[in-house]
C-alpha cells in the first residue's frame, strides 16, 4: 500500500433549484511535490545541525549588518549565547574596537559580493577575556 498526497478543492453541488445535493471535490496528485518537500526539508534541518554543531564558530550577519547566524562554537568562545547575540550589531556589540572599522569594511565588501579570506578577528568576549 501506497499513501498518495492529495491537494483538494471541494464545493458544494447543487440540482437545477439550486438545492444542495452533495459535495464535488477536484483533487490535485501532489505526491512527488511533497515527496520533493520533505527531503529538502529534511536536508535544511541536517545542514542547520551541522553549522549548530561545527567545530569552528560560524556566524553571520543580515544587510543591515546584525547578527542572524551564531553558532554553538562561537556561543562556547564569546560568551554569548545565540538568543543574546542575534539581532544585535556584529561590530559595535563583539568586535574589538580597535578593529571595527576594518571589521565593517570587510563585512560591507562581503555584503557587495567580494569576500575574504583568512582575516583575523578579535572578538569581544562576554567575561573580557
Amino acid at each position: 500500500n501506497e499513501i498518495r498526497y492529495l491537494l483538494v478543492n471541494a464545493t458544494t453541488r447543487r440540482d437545477a433549484e439550486n438545492n444542495i445535493v452533495g459535495v464535488v471535490g477536484v483533487a490535485q496528485d501532489v505526491t512527488e511535490a511533497s515527496k520533493h518537500d520533505r527531503a529538502v526539508s529534511a536536508m535544511a534541518n541536517e545542514l542547520r545541525q551541522l553549522v549548530d554543531t561545527a567545530n569552528a564558530p560560524i556566524f553571520g550577519i543580515d544587510v543591515h549588518g546584525n547578527v542572524n547566524e551564531w553558532n554553538d562554537k562561537t556561543a562556547e568562545i564569546t560568551g554569548f549565547t545565540k538568543e543574546e547575540a542575534f539581532g544585535k550589531p556584529l561590530v559595535s556589540a563583539f568586535i574589538m574596537p580597535k578593529l571595527r572599522q576594518s571589521v565593517e569594511e570587510v563585512m560591507h565588501n562581503a555584503l557587495l559580493g567580494r569576500g575574504t579570506s583568512n582575516y583575523e578577528l578579535d572578538f569581544c568576549t562576554k567575561t573580557d577575556q
